[in-house]
């Protein structure tokens, strides 16, 4: 029997699941179980979970539908749970290192206890001090073993369950469960108090309890907020039934009803509707169950109790407006922020949304291009009614297609397509002054899948904070976004962590990569010999990532040299970072430099294989299913100055390469499409083509600009099923 059963929901936060299931592996104690709750097999938590079964066998998934929320979550921990002591832990929250040790020498101290209550540090999402607030409640408890009448005011009802071990025979002897619906916490927390008898605290910090940056759940709007009363019915009905003391239940009583009026003191919280009602429902029980004796609080506290006990909702919906009128005037007004047509744009902000136009951008204005293309191209055929405006750099106008309207960044026309928009698509994000206004829609559809750390991740990279600027002003744009667009189950999660914000994920893969799944051999033929490609010859694409700590463009290769030791008839398409764009193409012996090309989907399919370190190309290129090698030469320096998202050497597309002579080698002796090769591929494209189907512009268009629920949009194909384009060479063939 483990000394510790650990059970972490995990509904939500597949992006922080892992943080926190390695924060328990991680301990210096290890006698536990680690019981993950996840949705259901195959949901993005589920394979969190499943990779960390795989690596430790004491972590344990057991899964409840989402359906069964935090309680049912929860319940279904306990029951496989063989722990002495149960332990919970959300899955966005961690163990602090050396918490196990610390209980179990606490418990050693105490013996067996019922409750032991511990400290939990509140960290701020970004800035701010820690703070620690269940520190003041434990310090006013006795030392040592003791009944929870030496202290009332721990109740259990203004403490989280993971800030405590539980034993778990006391759970079983009361047949303690967490209460359904929201605030389980308080009904948990009460219950298990009212019937425990030994108790003890340990004074130190346990939980790092990590603030989501949209603030707690429960505290969103909704009809969920009168569950609360549920709880607090619950608990104080279960007290009666008792006869719990006043000494007990004063204390308890005004914890709960702490909580309530702070509910009702926010109208946002609860829908118009129901606020007259949560606040008379509160008011009968505050009559019903007031303890005899009861001493009113002092101050403002103290008018909101007298008002509920009299039931007096007018004057307390006078009391919670007062200043209120004032605060939403001045929120209400528009500050843009715009550049140089700042007053052209306040006066375009004043007309009402055009419903039938949407904006497109892509790379800062570099040019059409990526998803917004593919998805502007989509939209042309799908929904013919609504205008589209493409926005580019002033020298790109080239880069557009007849026939597509199109606007130059920072020029007034610019301005007022944004200002009068419903749809704003872009693959980056719009300058700092863009307004969000109600009603318009904002799709984010990125332009890559992660492999190095992205967003607020960047912050402890020191080169690449550098870089980015105001993480500040990039959470202000990420607030903006009402869609964000994934193209496979990892980018989700780690758009979760390094995008916080209140968007809908969109798993719909990248409509640009749709190409790779329509093309024929035709359309291959035609590129390559755009691009330049010799008939016969086996086109091998070459694409290194950017390195932050490095200044201009370094091939990192001889690449003639390649050609030369790889085959007689290898060339290369050298594509550089975009950074590195400098205008135009450059032909030299057997290397084409394709990097001004505007199209990075039609370079992949002119190409029979890829070459890359670190670009996220190598995600794209997978969906053509072609050989892929990683020439990682400079691997531990990259991931030390940039930070990345997982191994890529213990999970390559393909053969990984340190040296010229290995890179040339693998193409030699043809093992880069050999059968370990393919191997490799396949178990990668599972994981990262989960989604690239080719009708990923599809889904978008009919979700976002028709409106169409999820439910009727194309079901994404699986894998097994895709045909990809087919390469042009014959001397390396697709697994």
């Amino acid at each position: 029997m483990p000394r510790f059963s650990i059970i972490v929901p995990s509904h939500g936060v597949a992006g922080r699941l892992g943080q926190a299931l390695d924060s328990v592996l991680a301990q210096s104690f290890g006698d536990f179980e680690l019981i993950p709750v996840c949705d259901a097999p195959g949901s993005a938590a589920a394979d969190v979970a499943d990779r960390h079964s795989e690596r430790d066998s004491r972590v344990a998934p057991v899964h409840a539908p989402p359906s069964a929320g935090l309680a049912g979550a929860r319940n279904a921990g306990m029951r496989a749970a063989t722990g002495t002591y149960l332990l919970f832990l959300d899955g966005d929250d961690v163990l602090v290192p050396g918490a196990l040790a610390a209980l179990d020498a606490r418990l050693a101290e105490t013996g067996p206890v019922d409750v032991l209550h511990c400290e939990h540090e509140r960290v701020p999402w970004w800035e701010g001090e820690p703070g620690n607030p269940a520190a003041p409640l434990l310090a006013r408890a006795p030392d040592g073993v003791f009944a929870p009448e030496r202290a009332p005011h721990l109740t259990g009802v203004s403490l989280p369950a993971w800030s405590a071990a539980w034993r778990r025979a006391f759970v079983a002897e009361h047949h303690l469960a967490f209460p359904a619906g929201h605030f389980t916490d308080v009904g948990w927390g009460g219950q298990a108090l009212l019937g425990a008898e030994r108790t003890a605290v340990l004074r130190s910090v346990v939980v790092r309890h990590q603030v989501r940056r949209q603030g707690s759940r429960l505290n969103l709007p909704g009809e969920h907020h009168a569950e609360l009363l549920d709880q607090v019915e619950l608990v104080l009905g279960l007290a009666a039934e008792q006869g719990l003391p006043a000494e007990r239940s004063g204390p308890l009583f005004d914890q709960l009803f702490a909580a309530v009026l702070k509910t009702a003191a926010h109208p946002r919280r609860l829908p118009s509707g129901g606020r007259r009602a949560f606040f008379r429902r509160a008011s009968v029980l505050y009559r019903r169950h007031r303890p005899d004796g009861h001493r009113t609080p002092g101050g403002s506290l103290g008018v909101q109790h007298r008002l509920l006990a009299a039931g007096s909702y007018p004057a307390f919906r006078a009391l919670r407006g007062a200043n209120r009128a004032g605060a939403r005037t001045v929120a209400a007004l528009p500050r843009p922020r715009g550049l140089r047509t700042r007053l052209r744009y306040r006066m375009q902000l004043r007309r009402p949304l055009d419903p039938n136009l949407a904006v497109y951008c892509a790379y800062w204005g570099r040019g059409y291009a990526c998803n917004p293309a593919a998805i502007h191209a989509k939209a042309r055929e799908l929904a013919p009614h609504i205008r589209s405006v493409f926005l580019v750099e002033a020298g790109q106008e080239h880069t557009v297609p007849d026939g597509v309207e199109y606007a130059v960044i920072g020029s007034h026309r610019a301005w007022e397509v944004l200002a009068r928009a419903t749809y704003l698509i872009n693959n980056a994000n719009f300058a700092e002054g863009v307004v969000k206004r109600p009603g318009s829609v904002h799709l984010q559809t990125q332009h890559g899948t992660p492999l190095k750390t992205m967003g607020i991740d960047q912050s402890t990279y020191p080169v690449v904070a550098a870089a980015t600027g105001s993480f500040t002003k990039l959470l202000g744009r990420v607030d903006r976004w009402d869609y964000n667009l994934s193209s496979n189950p990892h980018s989700t999660r780690v758009w979760e962590r390094a995008f916080p914000g209140s968007y809908e994920q969109l798993e719909y893969g990248y409509p640009r990569n749709d190409v790779y799944c329509t093309a024929t051999a035709d359309d291959v033929a035609r590129i390559r010999a755009e691009l330049g490609v010799p008939e016969g010859s086996t086109a091998v694409l070459y694409a290194p990532t950017h390195r932050d700590h490095h200044t201009g463009f370094d091939p990192g290769l001889d690449l003639e040299a390649f050609c030369a030791a790889a085959g007689e008839d290898v060339v290369v398409l050298l594509r550089a970072h975009y950074f590195y764009d400098r205008g135009g193409p450059r032909t030299g012996g057997r290397v084409i430099d394709v990097t001004a090309h505007r199209s990075s989907e039609d370079v992949c399919l002119a190409a029979d294989a890829l070459i890359t370190d670190y670009s996220s190309i190598m995600f794209d290129y997978a969906n053509l299913d072609r050989p892929i090698v990683i020439h990682a030469a400079d691997w531990d320096v990259y991931r030390e100055t940039r930070g990345v998202c997982f191994d890529l050497m213990a999970e390559p597309p393909g053969p990984v390469t340190r040296t010229p002579d290995e890179l040339a080698r693998v193409f030699r002796d043809g093992s880069c499409a050999g059968p370990e090769s393919a191997a490799l591929r396949a178990r990668f494209r599972e994981r990262f083509c989960a989604f690239d189907d080719g009708r990923a512009a599809e889904r978008v268009v009919r979700r976002v600009l028709l409106g169409e629920p999820p439910e009727a949009l194309p079901p994404v194909i699986p894998l097994a099923e895709r045909v990809p384009a087919p390469a042009a060479a014959t001397t390396l063939v697709r697994s």
